[in-house]
């Protein structure tokens, strides 16, 4: 008998393997190499310096940094330079490289004691902004554009506009940004632009000016829009509806190809694409007062919070994994349990502290699964050693319960705090506590991963006990009628398979689909690692007499209906394992059906772990040049600082809320610039996030890269 279940294994998977080599080779991988990730990190300023930098300037191989106490100079990793004054409110540069400061009514040369006081006119008055003209120096202000080189005048036409930024063209034209019209000087005589020339949306206000790529071009930015009065005629302004995330724009800075655009939410860039950087896992304040990009690669933003450096780093998706391995070893490993850190500390993680969670079997067995498809690629012994500790620690869930086929959803020490909520219950021992009400969340991800790491990892006495985990596992849920009976003799809340309820009840409508899915899937990943004809004789019987595969079909609930994004992984996930055990050449245009229905609602997710999936389900590329570039934008920082999008003007409002009643987009928010969303949360939500006080684990990025690598989908040179 033994003989024949391990003869029946061993044909399973080559016919498995059989048919996915064959999906692999009819689709053609995508290539995966060098890319830049973009990466933010705080410059650390001199202890006597104020956090408040309000301009960066760069002398030859000296960056200035101008704060609100005084000019400080960064060079070879060292800052030099001691505070002078307070309240500086701007700055500009000469051409020896001394910087001139402005506070509210009087400008001061670097290192000189005299002081220039602005005229009796202006002396209410406020200095917005400064520009050095040969000898001349412009002053702006609150009401006024002065000019001085010995004596002081006024520009008629300025009065009465604040005047935030001053420039001189290549031609010898000197622009003013006012709010009250765009200011240009022309064979010495000044004239307001907004009297017969720009378009009246633009309301007269500009609020930041920069020489163009080519000569003779001007940048502005304005109220709703950036744009150019270009040398050549060839003038344009971009919005919100051609994609500018926001404004108005303070500051203007170019490099090559890439523009730099300040506002006070916020630096956006924008290449051949648009990049928006707001929130702390960018920008440590999202008021900009300044940017300096050193080459296309590096840039400096300069905040009333201190300096951050936003830098594409080249590097490769293979060294984006180690790092989140080495993530998870230092921060996110709980007993073995793979799961997300919270941080006493926003943002400091050196406060992590794991603890529990709902949902530790599931990402745990996620981790599993990843670390099984890295090993089947790589053979490394640490990925190895990486699955078989995630599998002891899931094998500990069940093993600490003291019922045979019941997993908790988590565990404690004894004395560890719980929180509030949930079922806990002490050991007999009263040495660990573990939490009951197990979900089919958690069943999900245990019966995702066991077969995996049974078919790529595990080795004769593992593979034993592999196959006695899942045998307890299924007969318990087969025995009780298709459900998963806690301690209290009851089904928990959510894992329940069982016809009388998936069939007959309206409470199970939402689910009816996923859960007859789910089942299927597990009977089919039993009968292949265990051999018992038991579950192939249940499997029968839910497909031939409960139509369990009609059920599965329309399995994605979506509009009218509420979509329920954490429902994905509980679709996609049994999905493939039903795909990949199944063998069942009479069902499979039906399992096809299901997964070409949830691909297609999915599809503008960008998704990876479902564009890779489908994929491998359906035998064809379903967006995979996508999947890529998600795993590539993917954050090295998965903090979870709260990042908001409502203000955004390039993301148009859904008019309906999600299901919780949150306003949403009509396409999902760029994934550096939304909260870390796994792929069970609702990727079109505007703002999310807990100001820093978490840290996920990055299973996430994990498992769909392994599974992309081992399938042939995704090829790393």
């Amino acid at each position: 008998m033994k003989r024949r279940i391990i003869l029946s294994s061993l044909i399973s998977i080559l016919f498995s393997a059989i048919c996915l080599t064959a999906a692999a080779q009819s689709i053609k991988p995508v290539i995966s190499g060098k890319y830049y990730q973009e990466i933010s990190t705080k410059i650390a300023l001199p202890q006597s310096a104020e956090s408040t930098i309000i301009k960066l300037f760069k002398e030859e191989n000296k960056v200035i940094a101008v704060a609100s106490n005084g000019v400080f100079r960064y060079e070879k990793g060292a800052w030099i330079g001691k505070p002078s004054g307070t309240g500086w409110l701007t700055a500009t540069i000469d051409k020896l490289g001394k910087v001139w400061l402005a506070n509210q009514n009087t400008i001061q040369k670097e290192g000189e004691d005299k002081k220039l006081t602005l005229p009796e006119t202006a002396s209410q008055d406020t200095i917005v902004s400064l520009y050095l003209e040969n000898e001349t120096l412009w002053i702006g202000t609150t009401n006024r554009l002065l000019s001085w080189n010995g004596s002081w005048t006024e520009i008629p036409c300025s009065t009465g506009k604040r005047v935030n930024s001053i420039l001189r063209d290549s031609k010898g034209d000197l622009w003013a940004a006012s709010t009250g019209g765009l200011l240009r000087r022309m064979n010495n005589q000044w004239v307001n632009l907004d009297e017969d020339l720009m378009a009246n949306g633009l309301k007269r206000y500009y609020s930041a000016l920069q020489n163009g790529k080519t000569a003779g071009d001007v940048l502005f930015g304005g109220l709703f829009s950036f744009g150019c009065i270009a040398a050549d005629g060839n003038h344009w302004l971009l919005r919100g509806a051609d994609g500018l995330p926001y404004g108005p724009i303070t500051v203007i800075k170019t490099i090559k190809e890439a523009t730099w655009l300040g506002t006070d939410k916020g630096v956006i860039k924008r290449d051949k694409t648009w990049h928006y950087y707001n929130g702390k896992r960018w920008l440590s304040d999202n008021k900009t007062n300044d940017i300096l990009p050193f080459d296309e690669h590096t840039t400096w933003v300069a905040t009333s919070k201190g300096i951050n450096q936003i830098q594409e780093v080249s590097m490769t998706l293979v060294q984006k994994a180690q790092a989140f391995e080495e993530r998870i070893r230092l921060r996110h490993d709980r007993y073995g349990l793979v799961s997300g850190s919270s941080l006493s500390i926003s943002g400091d993680l050196s406060t992590s502290r794991t603890g529990t969670d709902d949902n530790d079997g599931l990402w745990t067995a996620i981790y599993l699964a990843a670390e099984s498809y890295r090993y089947a690629v790589t053979k490394e012994p640490e990925a190895k050693k990486n699955a078989n500790k995630a599998f002891e620690a899931l094998e500990r869930l069940e093993k600490l319960t003291g019922m045979p086929g019941f997993p908790a959803r988590s565990i404690t020490a004894a004395d560890e705090d719980t929180g509030k909520g949930g079922e806990w219950h002490l050991t007999p021992d009263q040495k660990w506590k573990w939490k009951g009400d197990t979900s089919s969340d958690e069943i999900v991800g245990h019966m995702f991963a066991y077969p995996l790491f049974f078919d790529l990892v595990a080795e004769v006495e593992m593979k034993e006990r592999v196959k006695s985990l899942v045998h307890r596992l299924m007969r318990t849920i087969v025995d009780h009628n298709f459900q998963l009976v806690d301690l209290d003799g009851k089904a928990t809340r959510w894992a329940v398979w069982t016809p009388d309820s998936l069939n007959f009840s309206n409470n199970w409508w939402y689910e009816k689909g996923i859960n007859s899915m789910q089942i299927l899937a597990f009977l089919k990943a039993s009968l292949h690692v265990t051999g018992d004809q038991k579950f192939e004789k249940a499997y029968q019987t839910l497909t031939q007499k409960h139509h369990y595969v009609e059920n599965m079909i329309p399995q994605k609930m979506y509009g009218p209906f509420d979509i329920n994004h954490s429902d994905d992984e509980l679709a996609f996930l049994p999905n493939y394992t039903l795909l990949r055990y199944a063998n069942d050449a009479q069902l499979m245009p039906k399992f096809i059906k299901s997964t070409e229905r949830s691909w297609r609602v999915e599809q503008p997710d960008r998704i990876p772990i479902w564009n890779i999936i489908s994929s491998i389900g359906l035998k064809k590329d379903c967006d995979l040049k996508i999947a890529l570039e998600e795993l590539q934008q993917i954050p090295m920082d998965l903090i979870t600082w709260r990042m908001e999008n409502s203000h955004r003007w390039d993301l148009p409002r859904d008019q309906l809320n999600d299901r919780f009643g949150k306003a949403q987009a009509i396409r999902p928010i760029p994934t550096p610039e939304r909260g870390i969303s796994k792929w069970n949360s609702n990727t079109y939500l505007y703002d999310s996030g807990s100001d820093g006080h978490g840290e996920d684990d990055g299973a996430f990025f994990l498992l769909p890269y392994w599974m992309g690598r081992y399938h042939g989908l995704i090829i790393e040179k």
